[in-house]
């Protein structure tokens, strides 16, 4: 199935709910950063958690979501906008922790339970907008759940689920955001809340082929669910030679001699990708010229 973002409203336009397939998203991912498998499940939900929040901005205005806590992943930051592109990385791609108490990858465990979940969000204006909340949980949605209605007062329900197979690559990745807003009636809310209770993990549902919409009809116990926008999502990067020659031009004329006595040359490593770029001894001298001005 192609990964793809839906979103819709429901009950009189009173709630209103994303949901996404990103199981190619999160597998790209996987695979540039060489995840293994508890890694790959606290990488892939921040993935999918940043997908729907990007989904609440417009066209190219950005988020970056920081999670650093105090467990051995060490931070995962991940960027995304409104278009459904997304790229993120794990700070130690290599953790396989042992299954927790309900026989589930353990991401709480790598993430932690202390620390800071910050996210900031580039609108286009003057300053950018930052809201942070202290990690509650550990296990991701409950943390953007509570961003949300800390942060940015909406209250909203976040679900995020990534199925590893055994040899640490993505089976399926997926989640939702139902935000519910003023006016709706406690009736619809009550049902929602004991629908989310009963419902299997979205990465169960898309397992068994269910659709993002036929899953937010579920969650919302309602067939009669409003599309706004169907969109495609994926893993890309805006890296570049060129972006990386100019933070090499950045660090001066001295510290770019230095590159080319002592290395020849000089090799960069995006670290949302894992792209590598080189320069030769030939090509830093062009980028040294440039850092002096063209002298």
């Amino acid at each position: 199935m192609e990964d793809y973002l839906v979103k819709a409203l429901a009950h009189d336009g009173f709630i209103r709910a994303y949901a996404v397939q990103a199981t190619n998203t999160v597998a790209e991912a996987q695979r540039r950063h060489d995840t293994w498998h508890t890694s790959s499940a606290a990488l892939g939900r921040a993935l999918v958690g940043s997908l729907l929040l990007g989904a609440t901005v417009k066209g190219d205005d950005k988020i970056t979501v920081r999670i650093q806590g105090d467990g051995p992943a060490n931070g995962i930051i991940v960027d995304a906008n409104g278009n459904g592109d997304v790229k993120g990385y794990i700070k130690n791609p290599h953790l396989s922790l042992p299954l927790n108490a309900e026989g589930k990858l353990d991401v709480r465990g790598a993430v932690g339970t202390q620390g800071m979940f910050s996210v900031t969000k580039d609108l286009g204006l003057k300053e950018p907008f930052s809201g942070q909340t202290p990690i509650v949980s550990g296990e991701l949605a409950e943390d953007f759940t509570y961003y949300l209605a800390i942060s940015e007062q909406i209250p909203s329900a976040v679900g995020l689920s990534v199925l590893v197979n055994t040899d640490d690559t993505i089976k399926t990745a997926g989640g939702f955001l139902i935000q519910i807003m003023p006016g709706a009636d406690e009736e619809t809310i009550a049902n929602i809340e004991e629908q989310l209770k009963t419902t299997p993990r979205i990465s169960t549902l898309l397992d068994e082929g269910l659709t993002p919409e036929e899953i937010l009809k579920g969650l919302l116990g309602t067939d009669e669910l409003q599309v706004l926008e169907k969109m495609p999502v994926q893993f890309k990067c805006d890296c570049s030679k060129e972006k990386f020659g100019e933070a090499i031009i950045a660090l001066g004329a001295e510290e770019i001699q230095a590159m080319i006595d002592e290395d020849h040359g000089a090799e960069a490593v995006c670290s949302f990708c894992n792209n590598k770029y080189t320069y030769t001894e030939e090509e830093l001298t062009e980028l040294k010229a440039e850092a002096l001005g063209g002298k």
